[in-house]
């Protein structure tokens, strides 16, 4: 018998031995009672939402989430065949060419210009910084090749100069690159998204700093989170929490091991790593480290965030929304992009705790601001809301809110 068939007989075995009616359990998930009855008989699948909620209800520790998707891959394996195809497929030519391109593309942009690096690098950290506040408020698509042009321009600083001033163009270099990596991702192209994190990497090595490579790790491991791969986050995130890495890169590495482990249902696990994070992250080193800072700047507490964002995947809506109901009220006004991608975390909580009408004024205010940052990550969340309202059509909130959930959701044509 297939995985899908032996979901129903399991979850009516667990419910009864909880010793709840079918009638109580649906009123306990926020779920219909006739649907539930189907998913028992084998009559509808369960959704991946309804295999967290039921596992977290009746403390199954993932086996119904097992049961409710497709096997995961060997989770000692540190990339998948998909993750290896996303480095192959995509890339720009000048990321096929490697570093050694980028610099040479450089030197013709500038020319000689570039033999006076020492008083360009202030601007172009300055720059950095700007285009950094810019990615919270405006389109990826907009910034990419202003990012792709300053971080070759960047890196011919670092080709023709001493080396006292080569080492700070090429990790500076590195970041413009790091940075191209994410809102490439947020525009959908994972390929380019991994083809510029490898080059960051690159630059990064080539200046002296052996830690950004480590870094490239916990960023693809963002790339397979979203693609649904647990078990290759997993991965990706412990090779990035070696003890000689510093304890920032460490932390955001235990924050991401622990969303690969709330997506399979581990839930101990999952604690342990966001214990470890938290312990990382509030330390003087990590709160000390060089600029500028690597991951979010904006999340007040990342391990808290990242704990709310959890306790969703792991079936515990109302707990995630009371955590992402405050640590979202932190967030800072000016930063839209981080406000949204939370913010459709907190309304979707909301909606699978039967909070409908909240979770609607939620997410209304939040698509108002999505044309400005479109986000093909944030769009994952924001799909997964419309399936959990659409259990509420016979309300006016979630009718008065479909159009604009359509609109963000719609293809984008160019």
């Amino acid at each position: 018998m297939s995985a899908t068939l032996r979901f129903g007989p399991e979850l009516r075995r667990l419910r009864q031995g909880a010793g709840l009616t079918l009638t109580e359990f649906s009123v306990a998930l926020n779920y219909d009672k006739g649907h539930l009855s189907k998913v028992e008989r084998g009559e509808r699948s369960a959704s991946p939402e309804l295999a967290r909620r039921c596992d977290a209800f009746l403390g199954a520790n993932g086996e119904l989430q097992r049961l409710a998707i497709h096997p995961e891959t060997d989770s000692d394996t540190t990339e998948t065949p998909a993750t290896r195809s996303l480095w192959l497929v995509g890339r720009r030519e000048v990321l096929a060419a490697g570093t050694g391109a980028l610099i040479d593309l450089g030197l013709k942009l500038g020319g000689q210009a570039f033999s006076a690096a020492a008083p360009l690098l202030p601007s172009f950290r300055a720059q950095f910084d700007q285009l950094r506040k810019l990615g919270q408020s405006t389109a990826p698509k907009v910034l990419l090749p202003l990012l792709e042009t300053q971080t070759r321009m960047v890196a011919g600083l670092a080709a023709d100069t001493p080396s006292a001033t080569r080492t700070p163009a090429l990790l500076l270099a590195s970041r413009f690159a790091e940075f191209t990596g994410w809102m490439a991702q947020e525009a959908g192209d994972s390929g380019a998204a991994l083809g510029w994190t490898g080059e960051a990497a690159e630059l990064a090595r080539a200046g002296g700093d052996p830690y950004l490579g480590s870094y490239a790790l916990v960023r693809r491991a963002l790339v397979t989170l979203y693609s649904g791969d647990a078990a290759g986050t997993v991965a990706l995130a412990r090779r990035a929490q070696s003890d000689e890495l510093p304890p920032r890169i460490r932390g955001l590495a235990a924050q991401r091991e622990a969303q690969g482990h709330a997506l399979v249902g581990d839930e101990r696990a999952c604690l342990r790593s966001l214990d470890r994070a938290r312990e990382l992250l509030d330390s003087d080193d990590a709160r000390s480290g060089a600029e500028p800072v690597i991951g979010t700047t904006h999340v007040s507490d990342p391990a808290a965030m990242t704990n709310g964002w959890c306790l969703y995947d792991l079936g515990r809506p109302k707990a995630a929304a009371e955590v992402l109901d405050q640590e979202c009220h932190r967030l800072p006004p000016h930063a839209l992009r981080t406000r949204a991608r939370y913010g459709f975390r907190r309304s979707l909580a909301h909606a699978a705790s039967g909070e409908v009408e909240h979770a609607c004024t939620i997410a209304g205010e939040l698509l108002g601001v999505m044309p400005a940052v479109p986000s093909a990550t944030v769009n994952s969340d924001i799909r997964r809301l419309a399936r959990e309202l659409s259990r509420f059509r016979s309300s006016r909130a979630v009718r008065d809110l479909q159009p604009s959930l359509a609109r963000v959701l719609a293809p984008a044509h160019d």
